[in-house]
């Protein structure tokens, strides 16, 4: 997964009421307080979390696409939640130069109970106000205690590739181009061609036709030189798949829960081999074996993460493998889901 919607550089503002205060009040804060499944514009699923701390109100957020990012101050007043979203615009002026501004989305919310209603005003590099959208939000129940694996069962394997066709498959985008097909038994994403002068073209993202819910699954993956792909479990958390090989440990790294979860350990291979992917997901939370090697130890998922089909965490959702970035090789997917 690459940052689409949300660039790392980007600067955001959380003003939760109308008179900000050096040192937020968490009271004031608290039906604000925890994690929201969004819903932005558009209809891609989005996060918003907020954290108080020895005083101290703390905020991240991911907006359709790319990374978890934290906000660069909250303050606190009368009940009202606004976010600054500032980025970087490039366009070309009258003479065809390119020229790089600086625009921003203002985003305004407010709180009834579990449910967040906001509206985005978008904010152009002129200053002046473009148009206004509504969107919505609703809060995410605590986690759980972290589950006893030991004690979970579970059911008999699902191969969900055949090894011959594309049966059980289908695009998470329908109008989207498809690069995925069966060569030699292998599930093989080509990468698009590019034409000089003309915009970036992208293959659609591979998705099951049945749905889960709790599982443990098995893939084996090769990833080529600069290869960026992703399992989705459930549909909405990218354990992520990229030549990360000898790179140091990194939440966007090989095995890792996309910008939210880093793996422990490095235990990727080069780019060109089979390596073996295992996630085991329970209760929200994750365990990874990779190559072997446990690289995350049944750790809690916050949200979903960029590229998620929707931000709510207890629907049942598919397993998806991205192709919208690079080509990408899987010869084996096996499921066991989980019985209760």
């Amino acid at each position: 997964m690459k940052t689409h919607l949300l660039s790392a550089g980007l600067a955001l503002t959380v003003i939760l009421c109308a008179t900000p205060r050096t040192v937020p009040a968490a009271d004031a804060a608290k039906p604000f307080i925890g994690n929201w499944a969004l819903t932005i514009p558009g209809g891609a699923a989005g996060w918003l979390g907020l954290t108080a701390k020895d005083g101290q109100l703390k905020a991240s957020v991911l907006w359709g696409g790319g990374s978890v990012l934290p906000v660069d101050s909250v303050a606190i007043g009368d009940c009202e939640m606004r976010l600054k979203r500032s980025h970087a615009v490039t366009r070309k002026d009258a003479t065809g130069k390119t020229v790089t501004t600086t625009a921003c989305d203002v985003i305004t919310a407010r709180v009834s109970g579990d449910t967040l209603s906001l509206t985005i005003c978008q904010i152009r590099p002129d200053g002046k106000e473009g148009k206004k959208e509504e969107f919505s939000g609703k809060r995410t129940p605590p986690l759980p205690p972290a589950p006893d694996l030991s004690k979970v069962k579970f059911g008999k394997p699902i191969a969900l590739f055949n090894g011959k066709d594309l049966t059980g498959w289908k695009l998470t985008n329908p109008k989207a181009t498809s690069g995925w097909s069966v060569v030699d038994g292998i599930l093989t994403n080509k990468v698009p061609p590019q034409e000089p002068g003309k915009p970036h073209k992208a293959y659609g993202n591979l998705r099951t036709e049945q749905e889960f819910e709790d599982f443990n699954i098995r893939v084996e993956t090769r990833v080529p030189k600069g290869g960026n792909s992703g399992v989705y479990l459930r549909g909405i958390y990218e354990v992520q798949v990229l030549d990360s090989y000898g790179k140091s440990l990194d939440p966007h790294n090989m095995g890792a829960i996309y910008s939210r979860i880093c793996p422990t350990v490095a235990a990727e291979k080069p780019a060109g081999q089979w390596q073996t992917l295992e996630a085991t997901l329970v209760d929200r939370y994750v365990t990874v074996i990779l190559n072997g090697t446990k690289i995350i130890d049944n750790q809690p998922i916050l949200g979903c993460t960029g590229g998620a089909l929707w931000s709510d965490q207890f629907r049942p959702g598919p397993i998806y493998l991205q192709g919208d970035h690079t080509g990408i090789e899987y010869r084996s997917v096996v499921l066991r889901p989980v019985v209760k």
